[in-house]
């Protein structure tokens, strides 16, 4: 019985990385990038995503004193634009035993090598190698406390397995109207696989 769970479970890992690999060439070569517009419209078919989007920033200014973005609008669906177009990653994962993403803006979906509807299948975990893992759960507590922590440059895997460099990122809590911590979110900037 384990076998066939085991078995299962790689196939629909494999399953996963052909789709993926397949939606990254067809973005790669469509002129249109009509890939990244169907990426947009899924997220902004969700009331839920624009929620986010202004919780990320209202908690970026709320932590760290400054805006995310340069002109920060707070219109919903054109802040929701502004997060998926940002020039660096931005990644929230689950604020649970076990993290795993729940939103990444294009930046973030392309650092991960993953489509918006396979990131959830990614955890904290998989992209950060055992120093990785060390370096952030030492900066946690500081995290918990302050409500956010920078991070120093280094390199993590993308979903496919290769090696992405960072300058340096930064964490924070992202906080709903009812003052409960509802994920974490990164910011990785200038990223590039290596």
């Amino acid at each position: 019985m384990h076998l066939q769970d085991s078995v299962a479970t790689m196939a629909r890992q494999y399953v996963r990385s052909i789709v993926s690999a397949v939606q990254r060439v067809s973005m790669a070569i469509s002129p249109s990038r009509s890939g990244l517009n169907a990426e947009h419209k899924i997220i902004s078919g969700f009331p839920e995503a624009a929620t986010l989007a202004r919780w990320i920033c209202q908690s970026y200014r709320f932590h760290l004193g400054v805006e995310l973005f340069r002109q920060a609008d707070e219109a919903g669906e054109s802040l929701l634009r502004m997060l998926w177009d940002h020039e660096d990653a931005i990644l929230c994962c689950s604020f649970k035993e076990k993290p795993v993403f729940t939103f990444a803006n294009e930046m973030g979906i392309n650092m991960l090598e993953t489509s918006f509807v396979a990131l959830q299948d990614l955890s904290l975990d998989k992209i950060f190698d055992e120093a990785g893992r060390k370096a952030l759960y030492s900066e946690i507590p500081k995290l918990m406390e302050q409500g956010f922590v920078y991070l120093p440059g280094g390199v993590c895997l993308s979903g496919m397995g290769r090696h992405v460099s960072f300058e340096n990122a930064v964490a924070w809590k992202v906080v709903g109207e009812d003052n409960n911590v509802h994920c974490l979110a990164f910011c990785f900037v200038n990223w590039s696989f290596v």
